[in-house]
């Protein structure tokens, strides 16, 4: 087993489980408020909801290890929104007020190693779509 695929299914499972909850946070805190929060810094309020779907729903592909690439870009794009929308002027550690954007560019750095790299092990991406486990299953 390769060891850099064992770092890469670590990173992919703890980067869904982090998108998942922040996704279901605010879905339980209300898309309303969070769409109201996003206006309120100048972005459209539809954002809100279309962040929280990526976020719940990437996550679960990412635990689950599908799609693993095209979720990451689109977490990735999320993180490079709110490092520039919100978490810039607060600088990198914070403002006292706010958290800093350390952690962003943390999560950013993971989708970007995923979505270069993928991630193959215990992923359902290769129960559905590895050529070579169809090729062994025809010639059984």
């Amino acid at each position: 087993m390769n060891t850099s695929e064992i770092g890469a299914v670590i990173l992919r499972i703890t980067l869904g489980i982090i998108f998942f909850v922040h996704g279901l946070g605010k879905f339980q805190g209300g898309l309303e408020n969070t769409a109201g929060w996003f206006s309120s810094i100048g972005l459209p309020g539809f954002l809100a909801y279309v962040v929280a779907v990526i976020e719940l729903v990437g996550g679960i592909a990412l635990i689950i290890g599908f799609a693993t690439r095209i979720v990451s870009i689109l977490l990735g794009l999320i993180m490079v929104g709110a490092i520039f929308t919100v978490k810039l002027s607060v600088g990198f550690t914070g403002n006292g007020e706010m958290a800093g954007y350390e952690f962003d560019l943390a999560l950013l750095a993971m989708t970007i190693y995923l979505a270069v790299s993928g991630s193959k092990l215990f992923a359902l991406d290769q129960v559905l779509f590895n050529k070579e486990n169809k090729e062994l299953k025809e010639t059984a």
